[in-house]
């Protein structure tokens, strides 16, 4: 086992070095703000609106709302890596790493509007009638010839694998280690319970998946919200100073002495805070497309808009609370040091709350990790039909149940590590397939935005201003591996 992780380790340091994924990522990501001309800033009101208030289209394309939508995205999302993953973080590259988080995030909000723009206007209708999209289609049908499809048969395969670490494995660990820590509870009961709730909700599929999601994911949210923000009330003196650390530590690492950008700290809360930040919000990665294409959407720029807010959400408001809740409570500097980085948020939460804190923690990542666990159950699936046809659906989904209850047994290093490497070699093809096809994406979105900018055009309407543009649903089989 001592050997495997250090192989693993060896190749997530290459994978998340600085010369191939924290490059292209930000890179990508500061590439599409341009190009959209910071569409995340300019347009975040608008779709905040559609995604939150409204909720919904007036159309029956699609199996689930935009609202449903959304939340299936934010539970694949909102998990284990928005209170264990940003601990982790934090305990390894310092309070800077939250920063890092932050600017992940902030371009990663173009980066996921482009990806769920793609994931509509590419998306097809399989064999049983349902909606299925993502990087998977849009890589071969954007990019034509041989290249696209190797690109989109890369990125499925890789994102099967990815579906069995950083949305299912990681997942479960992390809730069978929390609730022994806490409650005393054993991984096997834990296994046991989490396996049967998962193969109970995905035997409904995506309409399931959304009906529980939309449930839940909006108030679970909420809770983990409210009682974080009254942890930073408890500890309001400290927040000034924790705000400074996490802009100071950015550009110094951990130790400020040892610091600059010349070396080996800043790159290491550089690496921790894009490695934990992609891995939160998943912006880059291609997942959310796939959610977004099952959407009833009357044009592939609302739904972008729609998902866009999701890597909000997820970073800018829920990993914000987790980090400063962890910086200014001081948990940070001891929490590593005694191998406890995956309790350090409950122990940033008991500072202020006591023994609830510890409870308020553990429940927030069991709730958090199953729809995770749900949501990416749906994105392995939809990439299963991409490889080997529908007929494969029921036996990925025995398979990813089963998976659940191993997750929970095993080492959680080397389970993180695995997530991560599977996370990156996902992103590349996608990565580079938004690169390709900005173009389009720039094009369109401009020719909607400027007849639409307020997204309350009726479908007559859209109909009427993209006569004589191309349309999204291009109902054409790919080939197939």
């Amino acid at each position: 086992m001592d050997q495997l992780q250090s192989i693993l380790d060896s190749i997530s340091s290459f994978v998340w070095g600085p010369w191939l994924l924290i490059p292209l990522l930000l890179g990508t990501g500061i590439f599409l703000t341009v190009r959209l001309r910071f569409i995340q800033l300019r347009k975040l009101g608008p779709a905040l609106n559609l995604g939150l208030i409204r909720r919904q289209d007036d159309t029956e394309g699609g199996d689930i709302s935009q609202y449903q939508a959304l939340t299936t995205a934010l539970a694949a999302t909102v998990g284990v890596g928005n209170i264990v993953g940003v601990a982790t973080a934090i305990a390894i590259g310092g309070p800077g790493a939250l920063f890092w988080m932050w600017v992940t995030g902030l371009f990663g909000m173009a980066s996921k509007y482009a990806e769920a723009f793609l994931g509509v206007r590419f998306r097809k209708t399989d064999a049983n009638g349902n909606k299925s999209g993502g990087p998977q289609y849009y890589l071969e049908r954007g990019i034509k010839g041989p290249i696209g499809r190797f690109l989109a048969i890369w990125f499925a395969v890789f994102a099967v694998l990815a579906s069995f670490g950083i949305g299912n494995m990681t997942q479960g660990n992390a809730v069978a280690a929390q609730l022994q820590g806490v409650f005393n509870i054993e991984p096997w009961v834990t296994a046991i319970v989490l396996t049967v709730l998962i193969g109970l909700v995905l035997l409904g599929g995506i309409k399931s998946i959304g009906k529980v999601t939309a449930a839940f994911v909006p108030v679970m949210i909420v809770l983990y919200i409210v009682f974080g923000m009254v942890v930073l009330i408890a500890n309001g003196p400290a927040l000034p100073g924790a705000l400074a650390q996490v802009f100071t530590m950015a550009f110094t690492g951990a130790d400020p002495v040892a610091g600059g950008f010349a070396g080996s700290a800043i790159m290491l809360v550089l690496q921790m805070g894009v490695a934990r930040g992609i891995f939160s919000n998943e912006s880059g990665m291609g997942s959310a497309a796939i959610a977004a294409a099952a959407a009833k959407t009357t044009h592939p720029v609302r739904q972008g808009l729609v998902s866009m807010t999701q890597t909000f959400i997820d970073t800018i408001i829920v990993v914000s609370f987790t980090g400063l809740t962890i910086v200014a409570t001081g948990v940070w500097e001891t929490g590593n040091a005694n191998g406890e980085a995956g309790l350090m948020t409950s122990h940033a939460f008991s500072s202020a709350l006591g023994e609830w804190g510890g409870v308020i923690v553990s429940l927030s990542i069991a709730f958090f990790a199953f729809s995770t666990i749900l949501g990416w159950a749906y994105y392995g699936e939809r990439c299963m039909e991409r490889l080997f046809g529908v007929k494969s659906v029921p036996l990925y989904r025995i398979v990813f149940t089963a998976v659940v209850f191993i997750g929970c047994t095993v080492p959680l290093a080397l389970v993180w590590t695995f997530a991560d490497i599977m996370n990156g070699l996902m992103a590349l093809p996608n990565l580079i397939g938004l690169i390709a096809l900005s173009g389009l994406i720039a094009r369109e979105t401009k020719h909607y935005l400027d007849h639409d900018p307020k997204l309350r055009a009726t479908p007559s309407e859209i109909d009427e201003f993209m006569e004589g543009h191309e349309r999204h649903d291009q109902d054409v089989e790919p080939s197939r591996t």
